[in-house]
């Protein structure tokens, strides 16, 4: 049970929106198990979060409780202009924190929107409310967490094109490094010809286990690549993590105390302190 935050985390003038992607073109780096365990972690210290799935597996879908069978309106009628964002977001079992749900009919977007001059600009156009404070008092979020399917396709260009910021997860394995240079220079482009505000939030290390020489020698390798934009938090090879999504649960709400909630309890309170050291025009 996730407890309401103290008053001061929730009073006050409204926070600015930011737009974070979660992307990485390789899979299995716990891209998905990032976005729903962070945007937990961020409700559960008084942030209003909503996560968006751009993923045709719909796995973060499934991980916060939403069957397909609830899914009547899902990202690709959002994208492909059939419904609004706002009527798109279903609530979840965490307080403060709302979905856009992901259907395998993204898998035909890329084709349906082929001719469309503005297909990269959907998302971002779909989010324009939310930034010019139209949407309803209960849908006005502080975060809007974007899950990126595991490749640079149409659907990750047009996160990319919404976003403030990116966040990578990596893990911690051999190949970590392997499609990180190409994913930063996708961003660069990105940055060039669709959206200047774009940076890198920073990369959190994922699956680490310390009894693993290899991870830590992986973890010193990916400082010395990308330096301070490491998080300082590390997200622990944690079977409570693993096991959290075939109840259709984050881990926050599967197990609170376990290594990898506290974690990604630690994760966001860096995210928040890293999001204040940005301009304010960022």
């Amino acid at each position: 049970m996730i407890a309401e935050p103290p008053e001061s985390q929730v009073s006050g003038s409204p926070r600015p929106l930011r737009i974070i992607a979660l992307a990485n073109q390789k899979g299995g780096v716990g891209k998905t198990t990032t976005a729903i365990n962070l945007g937990t972690a961020l409700a559960a210290i008084g942030e209003h979060v909503l996560i968006v799935d751009l993923d045709p597996q719909g796995n973060a879908s499934t991980g916060l409780g939403i069957d397909r069978r609830q899914r009547r309106l899902s990202t690709y009628d959002v994208l492909a202009g059939e419904a609004l964002l706002a009527e798109a977001v279903q609530v979840t079992a965490v307080p403060r924190l709302s979905l856009v749900p992901s259907t395998m009919d993204l898998l035909g977007l890329e084709m349906a929107m082929a001719s469309a001059p503005d297909r990269a600009q959907r998302l971002r156009r779909a989010l324009e409310p939310l930034d010019r404070g139209e949407m309803p008092a209960d849908q006005r979020y502080t975060y809007v967490l974007i899950d990126c399917p595991p490749s640079l396709n149409l659907l990750t260009l047009n996160a990319l094109a919404a976003a403030h910021a990116v966040l990578v997860p990596l893990q911690c394995e051999f190949f970590a490094l392997e499609g990180l240079s190409q994913l930063l220079r996708t961003v660069e482009q990105v940055k060039g010809a669709l959206n200047p505000r774009l940076a890198i939030q920073g990369v959190v290390l994922t699956m680490f286990d310390p009894r693993n020489n290899l991870s830590a020698q992986v973890v010193a390798d990916v400082r010395e690549f990308m330096g301070d934009k490491v998080y300082e938090t590390m997200i622990p090879r944690n079977v409570r993590v693993s096991e959290a999504p075939s109840h259709g649960k984050p881990v926050l709400l599967y197990d609170l105390k376990c290594a990898g909630s506290q974690a990604y309890l630690r994760l966001a309170s860096e995210v928040i302190q890293r999001e204040g050291r940005l301009p304010a025009a960022a």
